[in-house]
């Protein structure tokens, strides 16, 4: 039955947080709402009140208050989470992790390095500067290295480097009834016991609360070239993709941006160029390897009448054009200004991309849409800014439809309702579809896991598992 919210034990949690924590702990309703927003459609919700942690002690202690009142939990990053993930349908204390942002040790022979689940991406990367090594895993958003843990997070290096799944070593994870875990080694492999890092990487909060973790490094590349490559169709950029990765060609990021992306980033960067189906493309390696990609990349974008391809080995050159591809989430929105921007994804085998995006492009055409289309197409992976005006009922009833037309399209190609944004609330109604009894399973964890159901509640799963009161 669906947890009931107990105005006496929440009033009792919040007083004793305040008693013992001080300003670490807040109520004030501006706060909350910082802490409680989607980038969806789905209305924010608030918390209760917002607890700045700074250990893994403390959280612990707060796990154990909150598990005792019945009170939910709801972990926070930085925010960047697009399903809302950090909102509190069921109210509960958020639970702020940005203080706890120390590096706890980096072992540069063995290229890794242990983090409070708090550091960002960024700060790693500055720490990092002078090891010759860096942590690759590039979601866009400057999110925290807990967050991308917790929602398994990818981005625009993933076809050479891998998720957040294939970069976490281990994690300190405090559990519902308070208990605080290590699930590994820094060993690189292990067979010892069930593997409890993949079980609570991408577990979006629901099973536990990561307050550490110990990430994989990379050696930074000698070079790097980089370039834009225009194509005469979707169809025909796909397919240049498709063959690059067959060829075993070493490419580190392979982006498609479709011409309406195209020209939102032309316009909002003040870049020209052509207003169609484009790559961005980039390779890692020596001088002579990565020229030598580029100019293999050239040579197969050809065969389908792409190009002709502008690469540069030049920093400058190659962070402008990355520059405009981070920035893509606003240059999207200055299409149409004052709209609310919603950013969803899916993820198919990249042998059905092309049908994918070309149905997509329909579906947004006949649904009378205003929607960029712009992926991480090596492994698959493409995002759809809908831009819609809220306070417009039907156009928001329309977006909806055309969200779930994509999940099923998507599904029903194999694929999946999400690369790397996560389910949260957005996209629970996707899950038993997609993984049929599977999710009985997933439930069955819960429940043994987090039997009270205070773990991020009314996220992820169809139903609210574990919470027989």
């Amino acid at each position: 039955m669906p947890m009931q919210r107990a105005v006496n034990d929440v009033k009792a949690v919040c007083e004793a947080l305040a008693t013992r924590f001080g300003e670490r702990f807040q109520t004030g309703r501006a706060l909350r709402e910082q802490h409680a927003h989607s980038t969806t459609y789905i209305a924010a919700e608030l918390p209760d009140g917002v607890f700045f942690a700074e250990t893994a002690e403390e959280i612990q202690d707060v796990v154990r208050l909150c598990a005792e009142h019945r009170v939910p939990i709801i972990p926070f990053g930085v925010g960047s989470s697009l399903e809302g993930h950090v909102n509190a349908p069921k109210g509960g204390i958020s639970i702020d992790m940005s203080r706890m942002n120390r590096i706890l040790e980096v072992n540069a022979e063995d290229m890794d390095c242990k983090v409070e689940a708090g550091v960002t991406r960024e700060e790693l990367n500055h720490y990092l500067r002078d090891t010759g090594l860096f942590f690759p895993i590039d979601p866009g958003a400057n999110a925290t290295l807990g967050g991308m843990a917790a929602t398994r997070a990818s981005g625009t290096n993933a076809v050479r480097y891998g998720t957040m799944r294939e970069n976490v070593l281990s994690l300190d994870v405090v559990m519902p009834n308070g208990e605080l875990i290590r699930t590994s080694s820094r060993a690189r492999k292990s067979s010892a016991g069930y593997d409890l890092t993949r079980l609570l990487v991408g577990s979006e909060g629901t099973l536990g609360i990561i307050t550490a973790l110990s990430v994989k490094l990379h050696g930074i590349p000698q070079a790097i070239s980089g370039g834009v490559c225009p194509f005469p169709s979707v169809e025909a950029a796909c397919q240049a993709v498709i063959l690059t990765i067959q060829m075993g060609l070493p490419v580190a990021r392979i982006e498609f941006i479709n011409a309406l992306g195209m020209r939102a980033l032309n316009q909002y960067s003040k870049l020209d160029y052509a207003e169609g189906p484009c790559l961005f493309l980039e390779f890692h390696g020596t001088d002579s390897g990565v020229a030598e990609q580029a100019e293999t990349f050239g040579e197969i974008a050809a065969e389908f009448a792409g190009g002709p391809f502008q690469w540069t080995k030049a920093e400058e050159e190659r962070q402008k054009l990355w520059k405009a591809r981070h920035d893509a989430h606003w240059a999207c929105i200055a299409l149409r200004p004052g709209a609310k921007a919603l950013s969803t994804d899916v993820c198919v085998p990249i042998s059905r991309l092309a049908e994918c995006i070309v149905e997509t492009e329909a579906d947004i055409r006949e649904s009378g849409l205003v929607a960029p289309i712009i992926g991480h197409v090596g492994d698959g992976n493409f995002h759809v800014q809908v831009l819609m005006d809220l306070s417009d009922a039907e156009e928001v009833e329309r977006a909806k439809a055309f969200v779930s037309r994509l999940n099923i399209r998507a599904q029903d190609m194999g694929g999946t309702c999400t690369g790397e944004h996560g389910i949260g609330q957005g996209k629970r109604a996707y899950l038993e579809r997609e993984h049929g009894r599977g999710v009985m399973f997933m439930q069955v964890i819960k429940q043994a896991l987090d039997p009270l159901g205070i773990m991020n509640p009314g996220k992820v799963l169809p139903d609210d598992a574990g919470q027989d009161r």
